[in-house]
């Protein structure tokens, strides 16, 4: 399995009872929250010039990466090939300043940084899930599982996910009945009740990122209880950059490239930074009665 290194070793982890959002924040409640604060997302800001030191004035605009599909097959050892920085990209329009979300209502919000996450969680009255959190969740109440479903990707050949089909990255044949993004719970629910646990879009976590965490744990020897994550972030790859983990994998998994729909797998992402297939859920202590899909 591509990318799962950091997902190594298995280890055995405890944590206390929480409600889970049963989808992504939609496009609507994210809406709801902009308009009840005035809350402007980090892709909506022109970059500080004192936070991009060297770079030139014209490069200081607002906007956000997308995904962009090439008109042809292409090595794969690049990603700059189908992800670019897109000027005027922002939540309210996903693919660039010519988008927007008509009809889209009920489709994930993306293009969401890190502080974007925390900011409308903390108005709902919620809070990121740990990483540990998410994917008990996504197990469903199965143990050692590859899917939230269970064992197999397509039961009885039906799809379960919205991941890629076709041929990584050029062309996405939207088989199982999207080519791109989806709306929310188009899908069977996992055991919990939670829908796209696996797919649609990349969710953020509370933890920081370290390839090394699990191992970490594990050495340790006991259960680990309520893990929150280790104390900083380190990516080999990019040790100068804060990253936080995403977990589910998105609409670009495949096994072509990256299989991280498979539960235990993981993400990652610089905490200013979002795109267009990735955004969040929340979750809150057990101590009201009602599991709501969001304020």
């Amino acid at each position: 399995m591509h990318g799962a290194v950091d997902a190594r070793p298995i280890h055995r982890v405890y944590v206390d009872g929480f409600w889970m959002d049963q989808t992504d924040v939609t496009n609507e409640q994210f809406a709801k929250f902009v308009r009840a604060t005035g809350y402007v997302t980090v892709a909506e800001r022109k970059p500080r010039r004192e936070d991009f030191q060297g770079a030139p004035p014209e490069n200081l605009v607002a906007g956000s990466v997308v995904f962009s599909a090439p008109d042809h097959s292409v090595p794969l050892d690049n990603h700059f090939q189908w992800w670019s920085f897109v000027p005027g990209a922002n939540w309210r329009h996903p693919l660039g300043p010519q988008s927007n979300l008509n009809g889209k209502e009920n489709y994930p919000v993306v293009h969401i940084a890190y502080v974007d996450a925390l900011a409308y969680a903390k108005w709902a009255g919620k809070r990121l899930p740990t990483e540990a959190e998410w994917e008990f969740a996504a197990r469903g109440g199965l143990s050692g599982k590859p899917y939230p479903w269970g064992d197999v990707f397509r039961p009885d050949g039906k799809w379960m996910a919205n991941t890629h089909q076709g041929h990584f990255p050029n062309i996405d044949r939207g088989d199982d009945g999207y080519v791109g993004i989806a709306p929310v719970a188009q899908f069977p629910p996992n055991g919990y009740g939670l829908y796209d646990m696996a797919g649609n879009v990349w969710e953020w976590t509370s933890d920081w990122y370290r390839p090394d965490y699990y191992a970490q744990l594990a050495k340790a020897g006991a259960v680990a209880r309520n893990p929150q994550g280790p104390d900083s972030p380190y990516d080999p790859t990019e040790p100068t950059e804060k990253k936080r983990a995403h977990r589910g994998g998105s609409f670009l998994c495949t096994d072509q490239y990256c299989s991280r729909y498979v539960v235990g797998t993981r993400g990652k992402g610089e905490v200013s930074t979002g795109t267009n297939h990735l955004g969040f859920r929340c979750v809150k202590p057990p101590t009201t009665t009602n599991l709501s899909a969001g304020k």
